[in-house]
């Protein structure tokens, strides 16, 4: 079985990814999660601020990997993998979802974001900070889009969310699993298990880039998760990043 990387909790920080970085830079290699109770200055993808409330989780993985970029980002397919995971312990497993790339929804609504953040070591290798957030008691309401909280979706038989020490381990352990399967079988399981929890892959699709924005229908994903659009021309364009709508969103 796979074994979870150790937890550092933090009373407070300014950001995990930052602590991540800062830890890296001084010859950190972890494996080691940084768990913050507080983060005045949590940050999501593309620049954005993640608000960061008392009782949410803020965690990110520190970690030194030997493999090329495009492959190292792999991980962000893992950390959905592993937030939906988390998740589902405690909401009804229908309402659990994944938006391409990866945030997780629940119930249609975002409940945790990610971060993958990295640079050379000094070992030779890249250092990761793979930072996870997740909306346990609280869900901000400072979003372009909307968001929700886990304590708002609880099975009937789940009295409140886990703790921030209790989901910090679940998450730990969930991602163990996947990322032992990704170092093992390659990429193609968690591509397959994340395709399995993201709807809207095959129908309308809205994709708005750096300079543009462009509409047509999603065809799935390629091998490597970049998601295939098929505009009005004719033209498929591969989408590597960026803000993506499906469906009625659309």
């Amino acid at each position: 079985m796979a074994e979870a990387a150790p937890r550092l909790i933090l009373e407070d920080t300014d950001s995990t990814n930052a602590e991540a970085r800062r830890m890296a830079e001084r010859g950190e290699t972890g494996p080691l999660w940084i768990v913050a109770r507080r983060q005045s200055a949590g940050r999501g993808r593309r620049g954005r601020t993640w608000s960061s409330e008392t009782g949410n989780l803020a965690a990110t993985l520190l970690t030194v990997v030997h493999r090329p970029p495009a492959e190292a980002a792999q991980l962000t397919f893992v950390a959905a993998l592993a937030a939906a995971d988390l998740l589902d312990g405690y909401a009804p497993p229908a309402l659990v979802s994944i938006k391409w790339p990866n945030d997780v929804m629940l119930d249609g609504k975002k409940a945790s974001g990610i971060l993958l953040e990295s640079g050379a070591h000094d070992s030779g290798g890249l250092w990761l900070a793979v930072g996870i957030g997740v909306n346990l008691a609280h869900a901000p309401d400072d979003t372009e889009r909307p968001a929700t909280a886990l304590a708002d979706h609880l099975r009937g038989d789940v009295a409140a969310p886990p703790s921030i020490e209790r989901a910090a381990e679940e998450l730990a352990e969930a991602f163990a699993v996947w990322m032992e399967r990704w170092r093992v079988l390659g990429f193609q399981p968690i591509l397959d298990g994340w395709i399995a929890r993201t709807p809207g892959l095959d129908g309308p699709c809205t994709a708005r880039l750096g300079h543009e924005t462009v509409s047509g229908r999603a065809e799935g994903v390629e091998p490597d998760g970049a998601l295939r659009l098929r505009l009005p021309s004719g033209e498929l364009r591969r989408i590597s990043a960026g803000d993506v709508f499906f469906g009625e969103a659309a």
